[in-house]
């Protein structure tokens, strides 16, 4: 990273907290009485990125198919890289099965625009129609009723960001695990739900924010904020969340849907060093999930 990356880097992570106004960047938002108050079948978007992921986009995609929307219509915009072949196996896959109110939508990057996710996410947010964009990662799944209830929620409102208040998570998995450990032939697949337990979400985190489509279509995402748009060489780490809530002006308004699962790994499929380093990474993670878990037992 040059210099001047890096000044722009702690800069914006320092506007974000609030210490520099968000209408220096993006001076407005289109007012809450001129958003679309949309009643009836909404259009959701969903904007996935995945890189050495495939065994976790297979049980996104594969909760689509299992559980598929009845009272909206779901645009699943995946962007992925060439290089990682595996997820292009598995998009081929599911992209020829057709599933009842849902539109497949790859969308091919070069491998150091995808390392950006913001780049993919606001080209998706500036060139969509869709009611509502929802941002998740691809260890997300979206099972039971959860697209219904997100319909039934989201009627007629106009809020620029919301969010899930609860999702349900596993513990950190190792890649050994019986539930990461799928075979690489791409095929329908299901979580063991008893595996997850309930977490509150008192924000709307980076795989979590579902947001407006006006709002989205004015601001992209970080569409003003050039760094977040520049093509990096390894997977740069998501600090545009938080700028883009900045942005928004919103933490996010929590609803209450089911059937929000995430799956929590230890090992980061974006991590590129030696393996010594990604070991030590690895460990960081396991030791540090621990510790937050003995906390909330305690």
């Amino acid at each position: 990273m040059s210099w001047t990356d890096s000044i722009a880097s702690y800069y914006l992570r320092f506007a974000a907290t609030g210490a520099i106004p968000a209408k220096w960047y993006l001076p407005s938002l289109p007012p809450v009485e001129e958003r679309a108050a949309k009643t009836g079948t909404l259009q959701l978007e969903f904007v996935s990125h995945c890189w050495n992921y495939a065994h976790f986009l297979t049980y996104q995609l594969s909760s689509l198919v299992n559980f598929p929307p009845n009272r909206l219509t779901v645009k699943m915009t995946v962007f992925y890289a060439d290089e990682d072949e595996r997820t292009a196996s598995v998009l081929d896959y599911f992209g020829a099965i057709d599933v009842p109110g849902v539109t497949w939508n790859w969308q091919k990057l070069s491998r150091e625009q995808l390392f950006r996710r913001s780049i993919g996410r606001n080209r998706a947010a500036l060139d969509s129609t869709a009611d509502l964009f929802w941002f998740p990662d691809c260890d997300l799944l979206f099972r039971d009723a959860c697209l219904d209830v997100l319909s039934d929620e989201l009627q007629g409102r106009q809020d620029a960001l919301v969010y899930p208040r609860q999702e349900r998570v596993t513990s950190m998995l190792a890649e050994s695990d019986p539930m990461l450990d799928i075979e690489e032939q791409p095929r329908i697949i299901d979580i063991d739900a008893d595996r997850f337990t309930v977490s509150e979400r008192g924000r709307a985190t980076g795989p979590l924010q579902i947001v407006h489509g006006d709002v989205a279509r004015a601001a992209g995402y970080c569409d003003s904020l050039k760094y977040y748009q520049k093509p990096q060489p390894t997977f740069a780490k998501c600090y545009e969340d938080r700028a883009f809530r900045w942005l928004l002006r919103s933490d996010g308004v929590a609803l209450e849907v089911p059937g929000v699962y995430r799956l929590r790994h230890i090992h980061k499929g974006r991590y590129t060093g030696s393996t010594v380093s990604n070991n030590i990474r690895s460990a960081i993670r396991r030791t540090t999930s621990w510790l937050k878990e003995r906390g909330q037992e305690s």
